[in-house]
């Protein structure tokens, strides 16, 4: 593979400040180099805006909806300002509710929880676990992997058409894969979903940092993502849509926040009048600054030009995936094809590479960190390499040693923060450790491959 010695066309916009950008990591080859951050998906650097505004909020904390002092009322303010700035990121509607969580995960579990009785679910095998897990006392229709958007649809169209037709349904759906980067037809499957009477939830942890999510115009009931992939740090997310449900449900945590009044009866028990906000699921003290922390990304990224953001990220998707089609021994994983559109997460195989080892090399050697393993969506992959589900391997602990057949797959994945470096030196990698193979030999420990520090394990 010919890499160009010249800077990918970023004259649309330059990457967004992030932190760690600056950040040097040794080579087992000797020396250092600024460190390559390409496992956007699994979390993202945070934006040196969110860091700063975090920062300048810091001084201030204090416990909101609790106190009359004039931090905790700063800060009350602050959390429910938050609260707005994502409704309108997410062109929330009106009377829709925004839930703080500290996940995707643990929002679609919120969800989980609060659907109504006999309620059925459909969802894809091909979603992330955090969307194909939480649905353990509802009636779950699991649908097979499509491999055409169309072919998505009728799918869900089928399965729909066959359910009872008077009980609740719901439809979960990624907007994104976390696996191959691809966009979904969520619009249409919102259609289907709704002219069969099933409500739609959409998992856009991927989609979100990468592409406008508005939930009045794909016409979603409810939306769901991480801070942590969103340039945020701290450990919270976001379940915004339709409040009916989440109103008629239990309180997903009991306690304090919760509760609007608790009074003991005669008979020594206690009575309990829950609020009916968003209150109802955030009960306890909240990560203020984690909610925070999300509220800026949504500020930075909408002032930064999201359109201007995502035409950037799409020249660098086109660039790995042209530099990658020149290296014979890699094959891409796709569900719709070459053509169809995706963000900025591309997985892959290497021929005559456990993938462990190959992402071992990538960091030992390059100062490159991507993902391997099954990507927390098992049945996806190995839908997408052909092994049996029994094959083993498990995401982030392969079992091969180098050289062995791989049972799982690289990840890399970037964004708005991405310099053109770290493309260009991701491909030169690539197109160097297949064609020279690995400088030094490595050994599987604790279920990870990993360099022998060894001076005799060189084999250059």
């Amino acid at each position: 593979m010919s890499v160009s010695t010249a800077a990918l066309d970023s004259s649309v916009c330059a990457p967004l400040p992030v932190l760690g950008q600056d950040v040097t990591v040794p080579l087992v080859t000797g020396g250092e180099v600024t460190y390559a951050a390409l496992d956007y998906a699994a979390s993202a650097p945070a934006l040196q805006r969110v860091w700063d505004d975090v920062a300048a909020y810091a001084p201030y904390y204090g416990s909101v909806h609790r106190g009359a002092g004039y931090l905790s009322q700063l800060s009350t303010d602050l959390f429910e300002n938050s609260r707005r700035t994502v409704a309108e990121f997410l062109g929330c509607r009106a009377d829709d509710q925004v839930v703080f969580t500290r996940s995707t995960t643990d929002s679609l579990n919120l969800l989980a929880a609060a659907i109504p009785a006999g309620c059925q679910v459909f969802v894809y095998e091909t979603e992330h676990h955090a969307s194909l897990l939480p649905w353990r006392d509802a009636q779950v229709t699991y649908l097979n992997a499509p491999r055409t958007p169309g072919q998505a649809v009728e799918t869900l169209e089928r399965a729909l058409a066959d359910r009872d037709p008077y009980g609740p349904a719901l439809v979960c759906v990624t907007g994104a894969s976390n696996v191959t980067g691809e966009l979904w037809p969520v619009k249409e499957l919102a259609a289907a979903a709704h002219a069969h009477g099933a409500r739609i939830v959409l998992d856009a942890a991927q989609l979100a940092p990468h592409h406008p999510v508005d939930i009045a115009e794909l016409d979603v009931d409810w939306v769901a993502f991480s801070g942590h992939k969103l340039y945020a740090p701290f450990g919270s997310g976001v379940l915004a849509g339709r409040a009916d449900w989440l109103q008629a449900a239990e309180p997903y945590l009991a306690g304090g926040g919760a509760s609007r009044k608790v009074a003991r009866r005669a008979d020594g028990g206690v009575d309990v009048d829950w609020h009916t906000t968003a209150a109802r699921h955030e009960a306890g003290s909240p990560n203020v600054i984690g909610v925070y922390s999300i509220a800026s990304a949504c500020k930075a990224l909408t002032e930064a030009g999201f359109d201007t953001l995502v035409a950037r990220e799409q020249e660098l998707v086109r660039r790995v995936r042209e530099g990658l089609a020149e290296v014979p021994e890699v094959q891409v994983l796709s569900l719709f094809g070459d053509d169809a559109p995706r963000v900025g997460v591309i997985s892959f195989v290497v021929r005559g590479w456990n993938s462990s080892h190959f992402a071992a090399a990538l960091s030992a050697e390059y100062g490159i960190g991507v993902r391997d393993g099954l990507f927390c969506a098992h049945p996806l992959v190995r839908t997408l390499l052909g092994s049996d589900p029994q094959d083993p391997g498990e995401c982030g602990a392969p079992e091969a040693e180098p050289g062995e057949r791989s049972l799982n797959a690289i990840r890399v994945s970037f964004g708005a923060g991405t310099p053109d470096e770290h493309i260009e030196r991701f491909l030169r990698a690539v197109s160097e450790l297949v064609r020279q193979g690995a400088q030094w030999k490595y050994r599987t420990e604790d279920g990870r491959c990993v360099p022998d520090r060894g001076e005799a394990a060189r084999t250059v």
